[in-house]
């Protein structure tokens, strides 16, 4: 596996209510500045480092706050590289198979709000830790977050880089990552949530689904990508869970969050919903695909509608044949 710790610095609209969101296709909730990123060595230590700055297109002016925490200014944000060739050069120095690790998890979303806007690739981006999560089930935390700042003080990490810094921020997560267990952290990171979210002073069980109840539940391992498990029978292709004649899907629909959803019409049974959830194992890198068949009533088929209308309209399908994962929302 290839980890790379990333730490995001982003400018903000002066204001909400801000007219540049008029012309944006999602409201934008940061446009990236500052790109910091330090690799991990197989031993999880922190080896090389990137620093890239963007100049911004939309958020132009300075929030006078992230000026303050950031030490930007408008001199220096005019000597930023456009965002695409940023992120090229980015990719380039990742490398393929890369997981990005992050303190909290808001980088990620920044990331792929920005990604979006600049109508960009993001399929080789394997994968999110979130660091925070694991540093949490190793100190007794529970679901609140911790700021980096604490944790350094509590493993006595002094602090040599500059902070709000991305890659200054980006390196001292890595040193954070060092006093940790990481290969123990990844294996309990899928279940991270519930193990944090049962330690907090008022919790209760969830109660059960008040769901439609699924049709069939099945599960398959050892994909090497999510386009593997795609071209995958088993999964690309369902039969009627009623008359057993096979069935063919409009298009899969991206609903983030790894989830992904298909449509299939039987002339005789009506139609089926079939959803995808996709985990990726941190250890060896491989995929495993939970798949659910649910009889689509017609407020799945609406929901799975506007899905679909809306990543047509942003324009991120890369290609008209009819069982092709549409793209990332």
């Amino acid at each position: 596996m290839n980890y790379v710790v990333v730490d995001l610095e982003w400018n903000q609209a002066m204001s909400s209510k801000s007219s540049v969101f008029n012309k944006l296709p999602i409201h934008l909730r940061g446009e990236i500045i500052e790109i910091g990123a330090v690799k991990l060595d197989e031993n999880m230590r922190p080896t090389e480092e990137f620093s890239v700055d963007v100049k911004p297109v939309y958020f132009r002016r300075m929030h006078y706050k992230v000026k303050k925490i950031t030490g930007f200014d408008k001199e220096r944000l005019a000597r930023g590289l456009s965002f695409p060739d940023a992120m090229e050069q980015f990719r380039a120095w990742c490398g393929d198979g890369v997981t990005f690790l992050t303190w909290g998890c808001d980088d990620q979303g920044i990331l792929e709000q920005n990604i979006i806007i600049h109508d960009l690739d993001w399929d080789w981006i394997d994968g999110w830790i979130n660091l925070q999560l694991i540093y949490n089930l190793q100190t007794g935390g529970d679901k609140n977050q911790k700021s980096l700042a604490s944790a350094m003080e509590h493993f006595e990490i002094e602090q040599t880089r500059v902070a709000h810094d991305a890659l200054g921020d980006a390196y001292n997560t890595a040193l954070v990552s060092t006093h940790l267990d990481m290969k123990e952290g990844l294996r309990l990171y899928p279940e991270a949530g519930k193990i944090l979210a049962s330690r907090m002073p008022n919790f209760k069980p969830a109660a059960e689904s008040s769901g439609p109840d699924a049709l069939l539940h099945e599960s398959y391992e050892g994909f090497e990508s999510k386009a593997a498990a795609f071209a995958d029978e088993r999964l690309d292709a369902i039969v009627c869970p009623v008359c057993g004649k096979p069935l063919e899907g409009v298009r899969w629909v991206n609903q983030g969050d790894q989830r992904y959803m298909n449509l299939f019409a039987c002339p005789e049974d009506g139609s089926f919903l079939s959803r995808v959830r996709f985990r990726k194992d941190p250890v060896n890198g491989s995929w495993t695909a939970n798949k659910l068949i649910y009889e689509a009533d017609g407020e799945m088929q609406d929901f799975y509608k506007a899905k679909s209308a809306q990543s047509r309209r942003r324009g991120r399908g890369h290609s008209s044949r009819k069982n092709r994962p549409a793209s990332k929302q």
